[in-house]
This record gives structure tokens, C-alpha cells and sequence, in this order.
């Protein structure tokens, strides 16, 4: 708690009458009055323009079935959006109105809601509140008052980078299932992310944890240190255009749904001051924008779902909604997915790219500050870093980026587009402190298949194909790609801007099904997830490299993850 104001005053109410004075009710005989109500306004972050404040009210009076809260202030202080309550303005006065899914109040009960503001000179707490027209208690001045320097128990500012200094979080239900595998105890106690891949999976689906389960589980292996908590925010209308086995459940046109059923209840989840002190990594919704880029116009590579989004707008409005409204947390990290080296590595998507990651960044409310950093290579299979060879390699005459592999890319591996991509991401407007993550959960490519050393150099392919550690029939295959392994451990800022490598996707979750499976959670049978199939304009039509008998994508998968633990990348001891 940074600074507050608990309410003190008005415990005893004098009403000054021609005959005396009369006192108000004491039910407990302690001297002291029933009060109908405390405020306790507590100022979490505070920087040279702005703040963000946290309130919660007890109701010590009747039972209500909607609330309203209202407070003045006495300096230019602008409230500039909200979450948990509706907030509006007049001049000084302030208003903070229940939403439909906080109204009950109950005698003795509490509920809390948050807000950012504006300000400039002073920065002072209300002095007064009223819920319903009552005034409530208010603070006397005493410590936590308006000159009180911030508590350093309390929330603090966000940090460079969360994953340094803390733990991640280790999900139960994936460690479970990893550890049920023969030699799976040797990763089980790994951190993976958590999906939330459809509305149902906020509150739990199918006997699984819901987000709640997952903080307060997050809050237990906290201790008494900082932990990481990861979440990938998964639900756009028209989600995945390109490819079927990630379609969603929201259609094309259900922006509104998307807010209201999906957003805003994550945000309230978040949001809850029972959770301020762990650091939350979102996720926010791959294979999105970049499809906009490669997958729409006269491309060969267009699939006209594709073009649908990108004309009605959703994935851009989508994506600056939940930046906006997850950003406004205190202690939420967002991560805006940025594909990966072998989808926008080549000159004609690398820049416009990183300029409608800026068009959604910027939309629906949001603004560059509510992006922390962009994270690339999620649920994919890009080798982190190609050691046998260079882009600047000649064989024969030939570069490398003439090589079939390489396809004049300008990039060879994660960590080298990761590292040129959030320059480029500066350079588009972006804040010169972003960090990049870089998911390595499946990209180790180990076991006998990888190579000691460049190929031979009789062609530039030979020497190319020989040496890389990516065994894909081609860098645009993604659907369980036969030969995979589980990549670098989890780790804190393991190279010059990136803020960690993490394993996002977890290991042993199928990517989609390899035949169709009739399901309730709109996932389509993708041709990329079937070991026959031979190919499209995307892939450069080679084959799929999937592995058979694939169940639903987020299903787990124990032929692929057995796969992974034998062909990781440092091995597993």
C-alpha cells in the first residue's frame, strides 16, 4: 500500500439540537458509533503525470443491490479509465458506479475496483466519501496520509524486466501430465504458460482450473519472494484465419463479445488487489497481426478469412482493447506476439509488420506504454540460434540466403530476428526499453539428427541442409512437427534484449488434430496437421512434417511429448 487514507472520521456523528446534544446509536457500547461505511483509498503507483489507485468499500449498513461511490478532489486530478466499476467525471467530482457483476454488497461485505488517472503539482487523497449519498468514514491525516512517502511493502512500479529476480510459475495440471510420462519428472517442474483459448476457460473448463485457481495457486508458490505468472490471451473473433486446427469460437464479426464475454472479465480477475503482488506476463494473441501482413491481397499466399479481418478490423481493434484494458493493471506485463524468423523475416513483411503491431498498439484506447515487449517463435519451431553457418556465407558462388532452406530471408534463427525485430519495433514508435521473450518449448532439435557441422559444400543446399539444426521440410510448417525437441530451459535475460527465453507453449499439447475430430470449441481439421498432406503456397507446397494420430489442439499429445524429451536440445540428464 503506497499511500491511503482509511477512513477514521465521522465514527461519532453530534447533532446539535435546541434541547442538547444528542449522540449517534452505539449497538456495542464501546463509545464509539456505527459507522455505515469505509473507504480505503490507497495510491499504488505514482510517477510525474499520473497514478494508478486502488479502492475498496465496506458496506456496514443493509444489504444493497447496487452501489455508487463519489469523492472531489482538490487538485486537477483526471480519472482516465477503470476497471471494476464504472467511472465517470465532472469537473472535480468523481463517480465510481457498481458493474453488473459487483452490484450485491451485502452487510459487512467489501469490494474493491481500480483506476488510472492524470495530475500535475500535488497529488492529494480525497478527503471525503459518500456511497449512496452517506458519508463514509475518512481519514484523519495519520500515516499513509497525502505527504507520506510510498510503503515499500506495498505494490511497486512495473520493472524492466519481470523475469529477472523471480520465479515462474509452474502450472499443476501440465506438470502433472508431464510427469506422468516415462522420464517426464525430469521437466515436470518446468513453468509453461496457461491458455486461455475460449471464454469457458476463465472460470474453468471441463474439471480443468479456471484463472482464479491459477493466481491463487501462483500466490501459494510465491512465498515470500516474486513470481512470474504467464498467460496467453487466445480468443479473437476470426481467430487464426490461416489455419483451421486454431480457429476459434467467436465469428468474425463478434468484436463485442469478444470485449465484454472475454477482455473484461480477465481484466477484473487481474485486477484484484489480492493478486498485486505477482507479476503477470500476458501473452496477447498470436498468429494474429502478422497474418494481416503475409496472408491478404493479391499474396499467393492470401486465404480470404484473412482478407475479412483485415477489412472489418477486429484483429487490430481486438488486440488495442485488451493492450488497453490489461494495461491498465499495475502488475501486468503485455507481450504482443510477433511470429517468428521463418514468417516475417523477409524484407516485404519484416517492416509492415512492426507497423500494424503500432496501428494495434494504438487503437481501441491503447497507447505504446501498454505494450512491455513482443514476444516471437510462440508454439513454433524455429531454432534459437543456427551455429554451422552465417547469412553471410557463399558456397559455390552462392549466398546462403539463395539456398532453398533460406529463401533469402534475411534471418536465419529466433534470436538473431528477435534481436533486429525490436529494432525495428523502436524504430516504428515503440519505447526503446522493450524486451523480447522468445518461446524455446519445442525448438531444440537435438538426438542423433543434429549436426556437428556445416553440410558439404558441393551446393549452396548441400552445405545449408547438412548443417542446419531445424530438420522442417520448411520453415512454414508448424503442426507437430516430426523431430522435435523441447529447447533451452526457461531462463532471465539470457541475451541483449530479450528479456527471457520461456517455454509459452506447453510441451506435449498437441497443435491440432491430424484428422477431423468433431468438437465444441470451433477447431477445424488444418490439412498442415495431416502426415499425408503435401503441401500449399505456404509451406512452399512441401509436406506437412506432422506426426500422426494428433489429437485437438491444447489436447495432450504423449507420442509428441515423448518426442521432445528425446530430442531436446541441451539433452536432458
Amino acid at each position: 500500500m503506497s499511500r491511503t487514507r482509511t477512513a477514521l472520521l465521522a465514527a461519532m456523528a453530534l447533532v446539535a439540537g435546541a434541547t442538547g446534544t444528542a449522540f449517534a446509536v452505539d449497538p456495542d457500547g464501546t463509545g464509539v458509533a456505527a459507522v455505515p461505511c469505509t473507504v480505503d483509498y490507497k495510491i499504488q503507483n505514482q510517477w510525474s503525470t499520473g497514478f494508478t489507485a486502488a479502492v475498496t468499500i465496506t458496506n456496514n449498513s443493509a444489504a444493497k443491490s447496487s452501489w455508487s461511490l463519489k469523492w472531489s478532489y482538490a487538485g486537477d486530478q483526471k480519472v482516465t479509465s477503470g476497471w471494476n466499476a464504472k467511472l465517470s467525471q465532472s469537473g472535480a467530482a468523481v463517480t465510481a458506479a457498481n458493474e453488473t457483476y459487483n452490484a450485491q454488497l451485502a452487510t459487512g461485505a467489501s469490494v474493491s475496483f481500480g483506476f488510472q488517472g492524470s495530475y500535475s503539482g500535488s497529488n492529494a487523497v480525497p478527503a471525503t466519501f459518500t456511497l449512496d449519498g452517506v458519508t463514509c468514514n475518512v481519514d484523519d491525516g495519520g500515516p499513509g496520509g497525502p505527504t507520506d512517502p510510498p510503503d515499500p511493502g506495498g505494490p511497486s512500479t512495473r520493472v524492466n524486466n519481470p523475469y529477472e529476480g523471480a520465479k515462474v510459475y509452474v502450472n499443476p495440471e501440465w506438470s502433472a501430465n508431464a510427469a506422468a510420462e516415462p522420464g517426464g519428472s525430469r521437466v515436470a517442474n518446468q513453468p509453461t504458460g496457461v491458455w486461455l483459448d475460449r471464454i469457458a476457460a476463465i472460470n474453468g473448463a471441463g474439471g480443468k482450473m479456471g484463472l482464479r485457481d491459477h493466481l491463487d495457486e501462483a500466490l501459494r508458490q510465491k512465498g515470500s519472494g516474486e513470481l512470474v505468472v504467464q498467460f496467453v490471451i487466445y480468443n479473437l473473433p476470426g481467430r487464426d484465419c490461416s489455419a483451421l486446427a486454431s480457429n476459434g469460437e467467436l465469428k468474425a464479426d463478434e468484436i463485442g463479445r469478444y470485449k465484454t464475454e472475454y477482455i473484461d472479465p480477465i481484466k477484473a480477475i487481474l485486477a484484484d488487489p489480492k493478486y498485486a503482488s505477482l507479476r503477470i506476463v500476458t501473452t496477447v494473441e498470436i498468429d494474429s497481426l502478422p497474418n494481416l501482413v503475409t496472408n491478404t491481397g493479391s499474396r499467393p499466399t492470401a486465404v480470404p478469412q484473412c482478407d475479412v479481418m483485415k477489412a472489418n478490423g477486429n484483429y487490430v481493434k481486438g488486440v488495442g482493447y485488451a493492450l488497453n484494458k490489461l494495461g491498465d493493471v499495475p502488475n501486468v506485463y503485455n507481450y504482443v506476439d510477433a511470429g517468428h524468423h521463418g514468417w516475417i523475416g523477409w524484407d516485404d513483411n519484416f517492416g509492415p509488420t512492426a507497423t500494424i503491431m503500432k496501428e494495434a498498439a494504438t487503437a481501441e484506447g491503447a497507447t505504446v506504454n501498454d505494450v512491455h515487449g513482443f514476444i516471437t517463435n510462440t508454439a513454433n519451431y524455429s531454432a534459437l540460434k543456427e551455429n554451422n553457418f552465417t547469412i553471410n556465407d557463399t558456397v559455390a558462388g552462392k549466398s546462403v540466403r539463395e539456398s532453398k532452406w533460406v529463401d533469402w530471408n534475411r534471418y536465419l534463427d529466433e534470436l538473431s530476428y528477435a534481436q533486429a525485430f525490436r529494432n525495428q519495433l523502436v524504430s516504428a514508435g515503440f519505447g526503446s526499453n522493450i524486451g523480447m521473450l522468445i518461446d524455446t518449448s519445442r525448438n531444440g532439435w537435438g538426438g542423433t539428427a543434429r549436426p556437428t557441422g556445416p553440410g558439404a559444400t558441393t551446393s549452396i543446399d548441400t552445405y545449408v541442409d547438412g548443417g542446419r539444426y531445424d530438420r522442417r521440410f520448411n520453415a512454414g510448417n508448424w503442426c507437430n512437427q516430426s523431430g522435435a525437441g523441447l529447447g533451452e530451459r526457461p531462463k532471465a535475460a539470457p541475451a541483449a534484449g530479450i528479456d527471457a527465453y520461456v517455454w509459452m507453449k506447453p510441451p506435449g499439447e498437441s497443435d491440432g488434430a491430424s484428422k477431423l475430430i468433431p468438437n465444441d470449441e470451433g477447431k477445424g481439421f488444418d490439412r498442415m496437421c495431416d502426415p499425408t498432406y503435401t503441401g500449399n503456397p505456404r509451406n512452399n507446397n512441401n509436406m506437412s512434417g506432422a506426426l500422426p494420430d494428433a489429437p485437438l489442439s491444447g489436447k495432450w499429445f504423449s507420442a509428441q511429448f515423448r518426442q521432445l524429451m528425446q530430442n531436446a536440445y541441451p539433452p536432458l540428464s
